[in-house]
């Protein structure tokens, strides 16, 4: 129970309020521990003495123990309920802020749906855990304890009876919780493939009907869904077994306390109170034996659970600032990268890029083309440092990116990427993404400049027009110029743009693409631009080209030099335009 025990340190905010709940806790023990010796005095004094009064007066104090009772649960129950709530709270907003720090090497590890699973179904069994720690498992030892001494000092013969019971029920839990752990941890598992699966599915949902696979992801579905009701078969069978055997040793633990009670009475030895008031305390004493054993299948599941959160909560992120990280004053944009070497998973498999050197000076635009898988995009994330290299370095105004503050580095970068991923909330607030306090005038200037500004105007609320979950209700060439207005409202330094246009038609790229020299290069703006594309005629105006093949740059250049020196880019270009416009020439050309 090592990892919960760690994550029971959340609790340390509201140790306060933990503490007054399990002093009612044992205020209410106390009151339930007296009502067998109550019960003794009815018996003895009132019933079988035949004295009314006796039996009057008990009975209303028992009543009163029975109602202060009560009120400490009330009590004890609320704030119990109070702390673990909170502790559930406290652990969601932890995972979300570890999972915010995470670089995209974390996070291609990571998946979707097990951080989900982590965050809700995990978080609540703790969660559970913590309010019955509060409850039923510091209450049962209180319980067993008190029970215990009261049981003594009533009957030591009975108490030695109970000794002997008590490691059957020790060895019985010990089994138990040997054999429900890694059933939990299974079902828990299996939760992360059913959650994964369901992700994928829904994400995707428009593309399983295009593709008519619907049957197909019914089966996968189906396929989860069916191991995680065997793997809780096997719990729920594991419990079937387990406490009817508690039962049974409790209910026997009963028939030899009457036994030798009886046997008692009726020599002399034990009135008929004190063998009720000792037969009360035995079960006392050994039912919270069966509660926590009944808790063993909750403890072991928040365990597997705690075990779970930490991996996520200990992980650490690939990508962080260190020590004495520098911040740019007066940042200019000047990219270069000088014999950069990447591989994923640390360079342990083929390297995706190699020996990549090139300069973008500010202001520059630089297009960068291949065949797919050729490691376009993954240039580009290098320089916002969302991976790092495995060789050589990428540096910002001479500086490597390594050695600057994170947050201010990508504060100079404004990225849209060919996934436009858009949140929940109006068109304006998804332009504003970047830059909560932009004025309304740069906003609009930002959606004008990325061709936004006229159909914005057409949805039925303008700016104000609420978009549907991740933007459904746009179209891809819609989203993507949102995406690109909330890239230029940040007014980065580094401008970057993944295929970022591949939605959208030739016109209109043509208009956004003369927008954008405008809106850069007006008031001396100095804004350097990475531009990633499939289609060729995007690239045609470039300051720079690079010609990617196999992770590797084979040419670079304009494109009318290019076209004299390169195959590779003949061949890209002529497969997309053929001989139309060969000659025309870009900048520098």
């Amino acid at each position: 129970m090592t990892s919960l025990r760690r994550l029971f340190g959340f609790m340390r905010p509201y140790r306060v309020q933990a503490a007054v709940s399990l002093s009612l806790l044992l205020a209410m023990v106390a009151a339930d521990l007296v009502i067998p010796r109550l019960t003794q005095r009815i018996i003895d004094h009132g019933i079988l003495a035949g004295d009314l009064r006796v039996v009057i007066t008990t009975s209303l104090v028992m009543l009163g123990a029975s109602a202060v009772s009560a009120a400490l649960a009330l009590a004890n129950n609320y704030l119990s309920v109070r702390v673990a709530v909170s502790v559930g709270a406290d652990l969601r907003s932890a995972l979300i802020r570890k999972v915010q720090s995470f670089s995209f090497g974390n996070l291609d590890r990571l998946q979707t749906g097990k951080l989900i699973v982590r965050s809700t179904s995990d978080v609540n069994m703790v969660q559970m855990i913590v309010m019955m720690s509060l409850r039923i498992l510091s209450r049962a030892p209180l319980w067993v304890i008190g029970a215990t001494v009261l049981l003594v000092l009533t009957s030591r013969g009975l108490a030695l009876m109970m000794a002997a019971f008590v490691p059957v029920i020790v060895l019985l839990v010990w089994r138990f919780s040997r054999k429900i752990r890694p059933l939990f941890l299974g079902v828990q598992e299996r939760l992360d493939r059913l959650n994964t699966v369901l992700q994928e599915n829904l994400a995707g949902v428009r593309v399983v009907k295009a593709f008519v696979r619907a049957r197909h992801e019914e089966e996968r579905f189906d396929e989860a869904n069916e191991a995680l009701m065997l793997r809780n078969i096997e719990v729920t069978e594991l419990m079937a077994v387990f406490l009817p055997a508690m039962f049974l040793v409790l209910n026997l633990a009963v028939v030899g306390a009457m036994w030798i009670g009886g046997q008692a009475t009726i020599e002399g030895g034990m009135t008929v109170g004190e063998v009720v008031a000792a037969i009360n305390y035995l079960s006392f004493a050994l039912f919270p034996l069966l509660m926590l054993a009944g808790m063993m299948g909750p403890l072991a599941a928040a365990d597997a659970s705690a075990d779970r959160i930490l991996e996520v909560l200990d992980a650490q992120s690939e990508v962080l600032s260190g020590e004495g990280a520098r911040k740019l004053e007066a940042p200019r944009g000047r990219i270069a990268f000088e014999n950069v070497t990447f591989g994923y998973d640390g360079g342990g498999a083929e390297p995706v890029l190699a020996d990549v050197s090139f300069v973008a000076e500010p202001g520059e635009t630089v297009a960068i083309v291949g065949a797919t898988g050729s490691g376009k995009s993954t240039l580009i994330h290098l320089i916002p440092r969302f991976y790092d290299v495995t060789g050589g370095r990428v540096t910002f105004d001479g500086v490597d990116v390594r050695e600057m503050d994170l947050p201010a580095l990508r504060a100079q970068i404004g990225i849209a990427l060919q996934e436009a991923v858009l949140f929940g909330g109006t068109v304006r607030d998804n332009i504003r993404f970047g830059r909560a306090n932009a004025q309304e005038e740069e906003v609009l200037a930002a959606a004008r400049a990325a061709q936004a500004h006229e159909f914005i105007q057409g949805l039925p609320e303008g700016y104000d027009t609420v978009i549907g979950q991740r933007g459904v209700t746009l179209s891809g060439g819609q989203r993507q110029r949102i995406a690109i207005a909330r890239a230029l409202l940040v007014k980065p330094k580094v401008l970057i743009l993944d295929d970022s246009t591949s939605a959208v038609d030739v016109e209109t790229e043509v208009r956004l693409q003369d927008a954008l020299d405008k809106l850069l290069a007006g008031s001396g703006n100095t804004t350097t631009r990475f531009v990633v594309a499939q289609r060729i005629s995007t690239v045609l105006l470039a300051d720079r080209i690079l010609v990617l093949d196999q992770g590797r740059i084979v040419s670079m250049g304009t494109h009318r030099e290019l076209m004299e020196s390169s195959p590779v880019y003949q061949d890209i270009y002529r497969s997309q335009l053929g001989g139309v416009g060969a000659g025309k020439e870009g900048r520098g050309g």
